[in-house]
């Protein structure tokens, strides 16, 4: 029989009548440690016990520690009962109970436990707080695995030294501003001990009396630092009765654009290396993931928890060499998995099909490279490049033959097979067609800037000069450019 037992927060008052009794009561008592202020109590009552202590020094990380106390203690209560005491509350922030309680369950081994006060009890009082408001606690050494809520109170336990409170602080400034103003807490509810001070969470780190006692509180405080359910409910406010016309209004269809140009304008910013820019059009491209979200909702369709488990779970399943057991050993055998993976989710049980599967959103020659490169996997594909020169020669001649008539779509078509021919050159040379366009583009504005340029600088009106004295400037602009 195992007595598990509470020490309070570390005031004499915060003993419980059962556990002094059971202390009393026993010649085998246990402590995890005796830095605690209800241990010199424990003694002017002359209970005699050992402690854990030497645990810490013959163990590499607290989880070891845990577990071989936990180990110890079955091997010692096959002996005869005992009573296990702990500081707070046995089942508060307290692993080596959790251990313990787990072995007794498989060992069959019978354990009591006493309720006590805890910390969070002492805290809960000091500050004045109602934890049905929401408190959440946290273990300092768990912060990694925690996602924080400024829409509840946050109490974080065990913060033992600056180092670790260097490490939540640095958890914290994720989600908080660096000036949010936290309660520092050390040794609550014991008299002549306790100390509670309001500080900015930058200074968190640098308290001198931080040490075992300590612990900190993070008020709620809506106004922190926003996240992504602040925007779900600004477009839920935007689209709500006395949100905006406009947005009420809009729907998949109306807005579906607006998903591809934000696309294109973040790829803008990541090729000017424009880190502000890609900041700000990231959040234009995710507030339209969440206007879909949203419209989704609002039609019972879906929401954004769906979107994220759709995503997630995808991911993974796409993963298998990093979450399963697939053997993969470079980036080719990542992409071929990943394609074959892909074909068996969206059922592509022929070449065709995956043709079919490439985006028609997509820009014409992207969209083109890629159906070209699906059809190449299975040797439908030019076997030398000048035989592509060739294709293109012959396309360029079709286009001759009908660009003076009358009939538009035989010219759009061959102007297309034009342009999917280049496609396939540049696909052949090693080249992204849509960044040798983008290039291109680029160097057209920068020639012909240069061009209005020097007009404006001899006063003539570029409206106004012919194509030979354009062509003359422009010239200049590509030697320059050489």
């Amino acid at each position: 029989m195992i007595k598990i037992v509470g020490l309070g927060p570390g005031a004499e008052s915060g003993l419980t009548l059962g556990t002094i009794n059971a202390l009393k009561e026993s010649d085998y008592i246990f402590l995890r440690t005796e830095k605690h202020p209800t241990v010199d109590y424990l003694r002017e009552l002359g209970i005699k016990f050992e402690t854990y202590d030497y645990s810490y020094e013959n163990n590499q990380s607290f989880d070891e520690v845990y577990k071989t106390i936990a180990e110890d203690l079955i091997v010692k209560a096959r002996e005869k009962d005992l009573v296990y005491a702990v500081p707070g509350h046995p089942l508060v922030a307290e692993r080596s109970v959790l251990n313990l309680i787990s072995l007794c369950e498989k060992e069959n081994i019978t354990y009591d436990i006493l309720p006590a006060v805890s910390f969070v009890d002492a805290i809960i009082e000091a500050l004045k707080i109602d934890p049905i408001e929401g408190l959440k606690i946290i273990d300092a050494f768990d912060m990694e695995n925690q996602i924080m809520d400024k829409r509840i109170g946050t109490i974080i336990t065990q913060v033992y030294n600056q180092f670790i409170a260097s490490e939540v602080k640095l958890k914290l400034l994720d989600y908080y501003k660096d000036e949010t103003e936290i309660y520092f807490i050390r040794a609550a509810g014991v008299k002549g001990l306790e100390s509670i001070r309001k500080i900015p969470l930058y200074e968190m780190d640098r308290q001198e009396d931080i040490d075992y006692l300590t612990s900190i509180y993070i008020p709620k405080d809506l106004e922190n630092k926003k996240d992504i359910y602040d925007l779900v409910n600004l477009v839920e406010v935007l689209r709500g009765e006395n949100g905006c016309p406009w947005d009420r209004e809009q729907t998949h269809e109306s807005v579906k654009n607006a998903l591809l140009e934000e696309s294109y304008e973040v790829v803008d910013a990541i090729e000017k290396e424009d880190y502000d820019g890609i900041i700000e059009e990231l959040g234009d491209v995710l507030f339209q993931v969440v206007f879909h979200s949203v419209i989704g909702k609002e039609e019972a369709y879906f929401d954004l928890n769906d979107i994220v488990e759709v995503v997630h779970n995808k991911m993974v399943s796409r993963h298998p060499h990093v979450f399963g057991e697939a053997n993969v050993k470079d980036t080719e055998g990542v992409l071929k998995a990943w394609d074959e993976l892909k074909k068996k989710e969206k059922s592509l049980n022929t070449v065709t099909d995956e043709l079919n599967a490439v985006a028609k959103a997509l820009p014409g020659l992207l969209r083109a490279q890629k159906i070209q490169k699906k059809a190449s996997k299975v040797g439908f594909d030019w076997d030398k490049v000048e035989d592509v020169i060739l294709k293109i020669e012959e396309e360029l001649k079709e286009v001759k033959q009908v660009y003076n008539g009358q009939n538009e779509a035989r010219i759009k078509d061959e102007m297309g097979d034009l342009i999917f021919a280049c496609v396939n050159l540049a696909r052949f040379l090693g080249v992204d067609s849509e960044d040798a366009v983008k290039g291109t583009c680029k160097k057209f504005i920068k020639r012909f800037s240069f061009i209005e340029e020097e007009a404006m600088k001899k006063g003539n009106n570029i409206e106004q000069m012919t194509l030979q004295e354009m062509d003359k400037l422009w010239e200049i602009a590509k030697k320059q450019e050489k």
